[in-house]
């Protein structure tokens, strides 16, 4: 809880939270005017951003009120991002991102908020509280996690060495050396790097770049990849984007199969660490939506069957039509909606949320969003003080409500007036 306490401790104690929000009445402003971002990752993640701080600046000069972070697998960089946020007046969100196979649908064909591999599912956790230090019930669920992960990276990476050792380019790389890379990088401690493919793509991009000239790097990449690519040689992000597509993917002769925990287990160590559990939406932001999520009602049925009340959208992705009538569909069936922005390519992007092409979120969207801010504010904040919150330990809503509608009301009041007291 100590991340949570310097986070938060700007924060007076009240006797309620009732008596908060009755004490703040600068809550109905910020409802109004709040500008939240709930999902970006942070370094030693793969990110846009070389550092919390640079995340944090960024944020602070778009007027971001409230910043989540959604980092994979280690959450010591937490520690920075809530001292920054703090200084920046920025309330910090702390999450958690993981991947699960669900058999069954795999099995079906079943595609789900990943385009392309059926069965694989992303699972958000929001407003997590129990992370400095983890939990005796999170600590064994992550460590499966992680150590499966690792395992899957130290074989991809020894896999690409090879080929690209055949194709004559020896690169001396291995999952130590690709990790003490991104430490370097970013300078973080070498325990809380678990890497991911584009952490790998990128090691063996730069590696590429550092021993072969530009002239001659087409004629390589033909070699490696035993295909032309219709990319630019000297751009990096065209060359990492590619070694993953023509190398590390599924068929591809350095894909390592896949050994996700299942989604019971993801669930719970969500529960574990305090959060809400939160499904990804991915609607319209592949080619043709995924089956899992079409139609929207179906997807609504099966997300409240598995007792996931709040989702996410990166709206970026999508267009404003299909956004506006997913998101609207989950409001209206009692389901917490929040937006964010993924930040986990290099490319730059704005921190305040917009539709695909840079078109503003429509209105009534765009209130939504601000409600689902505030409510994960409620939650994690309720968490911290040992309050059951949102959701409790067993993913059940809070009962003190009589509708759905009750309950967002009064904790997306509650949230606003933390956000408020915390600015003051």
């Amino acid at each position: 809880m100590a991340v949570m306490a310097s986070a938060m401790d700007l924060f007076p104690d009240v006797e309620t939270p009732e008596t908060l929000v009755l004490q703040t009445p600068e809550w109905a402003r910020v409802m109004q005017s709040l500008s939240a971002n709930a999902h970006v990752h942070l370094p030693p993640n793969f990110s846009a951003f070389d550092s919390v701080e640079q995340a944090v600046q960024q944020a602070a000069s778009e007027q971001i009120d409230v910043l989540g972070a959604s980092n994979y697998y280690d959450y010591a960089v937490y520690h920075d991002f809530a001292a920054r946020a703090r200084a920046a007046r920025i309330v910090p969100l702390f999450g958690i991102e993981i991947i699960a196979l669900l058999e069954d649908l795999q099995r079906a064909g079943v595609r789900i908020n990943d385009p392309v591999n059926p069965g694989k599912m992303y699972l958000c956790g929001k407003g997590i509280v129990h992370f400095a230090p983890l939990s005796t019930e999170a600590m064994p669920l992550l460590e499966e996690i992680r150590r499966k992960d690792a395992t899957r990276m130290e074989s991809m990476v020894a896999q690409l060495a090879c080929l690209f050792a055949e194709a004559g380019v020896p690169t001396g790389l291995d999952a130590l050396t690709v990790r003490q890379q991104v430490m370097q990088r970013h300078g973080c401690p070498l325990e809380t790097v678990y890497l991911q493919e584009r952490h790998v793509a990128q090691a063996f991009q730069e590696a590429l770049f550092e021993r072969v000239p530009l002239t001659e790097r087409r004629a390589f990449l033909e070699r490696l990849f035993r295909s032309a690519p219709q990319i630019d040689p000297g751009s990096a992000a065209d060359v990492q984007n590619a070694i993953r597509s023509y190398l590390m993917k599924a068929g591809r002769p350095a894909y390592v199969e896949e050994t996700f925990v299942g989604f019971d287990h993801a669930y719970q160590l969500v529960l574990a660490m305090g959060g809400i559990p939160c499904y990804p939406t991915l609607a319209d932001g592949a080619p043709t939506l995924c089956p899992f999520e079409d139609p929207v009602e179906q997807l609504i049925d099966v997300l409240r069957a598995r007792h996931i009340y709040c989702a996410e959208f990166i709206p970026v992705r999508n267009t404003p039509e299909v956004l506006t009538r997913y998101v609207l569909a989950m409001r209206a069936a009692g389901i917490v909606v929040t937006a964010g922005t993924e930040h986990n390519t290099r490319e730059m992007l704005p921190l305040v949320p917009a539709c695909a092409g840079g078109v503003p979120i429509p209105a009534e969207v765009q209130h939504i969003f601000r409600e689902g801010a505030c409510v994960v504010v409620a939650h994690q904040y309720l968490r911290m003080r040992e309050y059951p919150g949102f959701v409790d330990a067993q993913g059940r809503l809070d009962p003190a409500y009589a509708t759905d509608e009750d309950r967002i009301a009064a904790y997306s009041k509650l949230g606003a007036a933390v956000i408020a007291r915390y600015r003051r």
